[in-house]
């Protein structure tokens, strides 16, 4: 059965479960952080070490979608869908019963293990439900805006389950979203027949380690020093697993990561975009959270309530504004504007007072920077996994879920450390500010330079996403 013949009531179902994961992927990230205080007292986690609530979570996430991508290619997308529902249960189950430190680190990264399972085996569900359609851009459209809806539903879950119930259920809450998914993926999702083949174990050793050993040493950084002896030996470490894994991809006839899939046009550019979109996006969604807090005064529903704009008109942009610009202009001139307009709105935000007011300081900053997200977002992340060959879909799904991740997180570590240098400890709103405003200038470099980028690398072309691969499906 082909994306082509699947009914169309089937398709739509089936993208709001990949949907669905996108949201709970991104919403696992932001429901913890109201949840933190309470944590901390009850767990016993040092002011040091509570960011590792966080931080296992993006260390397995990113260090562990390589592999997720290619066990999809391998077992078939679906299998390895449900998989990861299960795996991220489990994980959201041992997070929420911890007693301790340690169970409470093993359930997240338990939960990252699922996540980076699911992330590239939904994209490629998406593939198979949408390759070959003109519904494409519109799909992939509909999943990018899972994302900020999941990361703005998170605050909000987070704080009314934290007030109303307890810590845990922000952890607990994933389970019945899990468990509705698995229940509906048979009727909803096709099953993509998997390939013949192993898996690349040195290969994954080595990558998923040298991925990790970064992500925890750009992590660590901001709290322990750049120049420490652990920052140093986690980031040299993990550069020499790295090169040891495109030595052993080179050599292997099977490889985890096919080198020349990076000959296919568009694809690294691509990825690159999308990293550098991460490392722009997350630290100024997290920057400006903590300036409605700790500057403003805004409680957590206040300032969940104060990104609500950004992400409708996020949600807005991605579903119906950026499929129709993509289809006249294609994907490059999108690509660039987003990239210019999110740059333009971090530095307009990077001008916020001390005491500032929402409706001057914040508001028309953010949907401007949200409006740049909306058009380089789809395009760019159509384009990377349409270049690939169908039966990579899988991997192109990882290596672009790594990038974003990877530039995520280590666009927030930079960016932190920055703001803290600038701060010098400061705890008064005028420090605060200066230390946002350095971040927010800082991750407008950022987007200046993706811009820069896409325009040198990035092909012309009519369609940014494309629509005539689709990989091989059995009857469900």
């Amino acid at each position: 059965m082909s994306s082509r013949t699947t009914p169309a009531k089937r398709r739509w179902l089936g993208l709001a479960l990949i949907a669905a994961a996108q949201f709970v992927v991104i919403m696992d990230t932001s429901i913890i952080g109201v949840a933190l205080p309470d944590i901390q007292a009850e767990l016993g986690f040092t002011p040091e070490s509570l960011s590792w609530v966080f931080n296992a979570y993006v260390v397995a996430f990113g260090g562990l979608l390589l592999l997720g991508g290619r066990l999809s290619d391998l077992l078939g997308a679906r299998k390895v869908f449900v998989s990861g529902w299960v795996i991220l249960a489990l994980g959201s189950v041992l997070a929420g019963a911890a007693s301790n430190v340690a169970l409470e680190i093993a359930g997240r990264a338990v939960q990252g293990a699922g996540a980076a399972l699911i992330a590239p085996a939904a994209l490629s569900l998406l593939m198979a439900l949408f390759g070959g359609t003109n519904e494409l851009p519109r799909a992939f459209a509909v999943y990018g805006a899972a994302a900020p809806i999941g990361g703005t539903a998170g605050v909000f879950l987070g704080g009314v389950l934290t007030e109303y119930a307890s810590w845990p259920w922000v952890f607990y809450i994933t389970i019945p979203i899990a468990a509705l998914v698995i229940l509906l993926t048979p009727r909803a999702l096709p099953r993509v027949a998997g390939q013949h083949g192993s898996v690349d174990i040195l290969g994954a050793i080595t990558g998923t380690g040298g991925l990790a050993a970064i992500v925890y040493g750009v992590v660590r950084a901001p709290e322990v020093g750049w120049a420490t002896t652990e920052t140093l030996i986690a980031l040299v470490g993990g550069a020499v697993l790295l090169g040891l894994f495109f030595i052993v991809q080179a050599r292997s006839r099977q490889p985890l990561l096919r080198l020349g899939i990076f000959r296919a046009p568009q694809l690294g550019a691509a990825n690159i975009a999308q990293l550098l979109l991460g490392a722009a996006w997350i630290p100024m969604w997290f920057f400006l959270n903590l300036y409605l807090q700790q500057v403003l005064g805004a409680g957590a529903f206040a300032a969940g309530a104060a990104l609500l704009p950004m992400t409708v008109l996020i949600v807005l942009g991605m579903t119906l504004v950026a499929p129709r610009l993509l289809a006249r202009f294609g994907a490059k001139p999108l690509i660039v504007a987003g990239f210019a307009f999110l740059a333009i709105g971090l530095v307009w935000l990077a001008f916020a007072r001390p005491d500032g007011t929402y409706a001057t300081d914040v508001l028309p900053a953010s949907l401007l920077a949200a409006f740049g997200m909306a058009l380089a977002f789809v395009p760019s992340l159509g384009t990377a996994i349409g270049a690939a060959r169908p039966e990579e879909t899988g991997v192109a799904s990882g290596l672009v879920n790594t990038s974003y991740q990877i530039g995520s997180a280590v666009g927030l570590a930079a960016l932190t450390a920055l703001s803290s240098m600038v701060a010098a400890g400061g705890t008064g709103a005028e420090d605060l500010t200066a230390g946002y405003s350095a971040a927010f200038i800082g991750a407008a470099v950022v987007a200046a330079l993706g811009g820069v980028i896409a325009t040198a690398t990035l092909r012309g072309q009519r369609r940014g996403i494309a629509t005539d691969a689709e990989p091989e499906m059995v009857d469900a």
